[in-house]
């Protein structure tokens, strides 16, 4: 709990003129757990683009109104935010739109780079001019830059890939083709499909396939670049094979949604073997065994079946909420844990009871949980967490705190368990992070302090945003 999500993105390209707004507004509404804090969509009709980007869930940026004002057209491109370099201001809404000598374009980005900070300074000192504070505008550049000395779209694309490092999903759109590319690493999914008539939809992960009706074909392969237009689809491979296939672990665990399937795992069986190894690792004598919505159910369904301990229902989620909630008062007396979640006493009443999660990060949310269940009249409550401790950082697109606010940097497991005020506590073991996905081509940085790129030398996440004598010039 308490991790925030990354972006979404989600591009199509039709054979006819129709109207690409709506189509990606389900796209996007599917993608809204990858990220709360905005979103945009820009339709190229013929050449002309037009776009509405702003602050806020898909539900609230988007009216039937400010859809209708969007133009039909062949293309669109959409994106969901959560920011993980780059304040939230309007000004970081994506998808990015840039005109330039040969043309426009519009480019939505999931992932963090790794070295953002040197090719934006070596972009600044060569006259670049930043409007936005998001390491999307740097690629932006670079690919725009790459496009005024190549013969395409795509061979800019592919420049650009020379130049960076780390993790990156984008869909981008020029006049006349929709691009998709995703780093060697394969940091952060993305995958495409093909409606019943005819228009080929990519997207960050397949259940927006599903929202909008389109076929699953495939995921991208890391380091490869998808070519929508005149002639088809063309892949480009020559960045494949360039790293080894570095998965973020993390999505299996939390950030997907259980009904996707990324490169070719199933979340909802991946958090499902989690649960499993949970029951087999960390035992305890219990009545019931609960989850915390949402990625927590599924591994507790997964710990009951291997335990044979009941499974029931003893949170309920208040689904309406989102990150645009705010209390209106009485912030020291109300616990907005409290407000998202709610125990149902006749589950936990009296029962020694599992209770199952994604993560620990701070404490204080876990805590808050426990202690709900306490007051419900749970009798012990033995805590279970379906990812191994947060021992470090991350620089790939997952706000995961810096080292000094992770509680099991700084506390045994006992110790943890006694600060959050469970009976006993059990982190799934790093050694088993192969078995959830069948694989060991993933990254478990933020568990095990192994990245597979450099380590940035700066990195805050307001690090653009900071005062000229607080910044690291690099």
């Amino acid at each position: 709990m308490s991790l925030h999500e990354e972006c979404g993105v989600f591009g199509v390209i039709s054979p006819e003129s129709a109207d690409l707004a709506s189509v990606v507004y389900y796209g996007l509404y599917a993608l809204q757990h990858r990220g709360q804090e905005s979103c945009g969509i820009v339709v190229n009709d013929d050449g002309v683009f037009s776009s509405h980007k702003d602050l806020g869930l898909v539900s609230e940026v988007f009216s039937p109104d400010t859809l209708s004002r969007l133009t039909k057209g062949k293309m669109a491109v959409g994106h969901v935010r959560y920011g993980t370099t780059g304040g939230n201001n309007r000004n970081n809404c994506q998808p990015i739109e840039v005109n330039h000598q040969k043309g426009k374009m519009a480019l939505a980005h999931n992932g963090n780079l790794s070295n953002a900070a040197q090719l934006r300074n070596q972009l600044e000192l060569s006259g670049a001019i930043f409007h936005t504070t998001s390491d999307t505008e740097t690629i932006a550049y670079i690919i725009t830059r790459e496009r005024l000395r190549t013969a395409s779209i795509e061979d800019a694309v592919s420049k650009a890939m020379d130049l960076l490092d780390g993790a990156y999903s984008l869909v981008l759109m020029s006049a006349q083709k929709l691009i998709c590319a995703r780093d060697p690493y394969g940091f952060r999914p993305l995958c495409y499909g093909k409606t019943p008539d005819g228009m080929y939809v990519a997207a960050s992960e397949s259940c927006a396939l599903r929202a909008i009706g389109a076929e699953f074909v495939r995921d991208l392969e890391p380091g490869e670049i998808l070519v929508f237009g005149p002639e088809g689809v063309v892949s480009r491979r020559e960045h494949c094979g360039k790293k080894s296939k570095k998965i973020c672990i993390f999505e299996y665990i939390y950030f997907a949604r259980p009904d996707s399937v990324i490169n070719g795992v199933s979340v909802h069986e991946a958090r499902i073997r989690a649960g499993r190894i949970l029951a087999k690792e960390h035992p305890a004598g219990a009545d019931i065994v609960i989850g915390v919505p949402d990625s927590g159910l599924d591994a507790a369904l997964g710990f009951s079946m291997e335990s044979g301990i009941d499974y029931g229902i003893g949170l309920i989620k208040n689904k309406y909420i989102g990150r645009t909630f705010i209390s209106p008062g009485q912030s020291a007396r109300l616990d907005q844990v409290r407000i998202k979640l709610s125990a149902i006493d006749e589950s936990v009443r009296d029962k020694r009871v599992i209770l199952i999660d994604d993560s620990i990060v701070r404490g204080t949310t876990s805590g808050r949980i426990v202690k709900l269940l306490r007051e419900a009249g749970a009798k012990e409550i033995h805590m279970r967490i379906s990812s191994p401790p947060f021992l470090n950082p991350c620089y790939y697109g997952t706000d995961i705190d810096s080292r000094e606010n992770l509680i099991a940097c700084h506390h045994s497991v006992e110790e943890t368990a006694r600060i959050i005020g469970a009976d006993s506590l059990g982190y799934l073991p790093v050694s088993e992070l192969d078995t959830l996905i069948g694989s060991c081509g993933y990254c478990s940085a933020c568990f095990d302090g192994n990245y597979p790129t450099e380590i940035p030398s700066d990195t805050r996440k307001d690090r653009f945003e900071r005062k000229l004598s607080e910044r690291t010039i690099q």
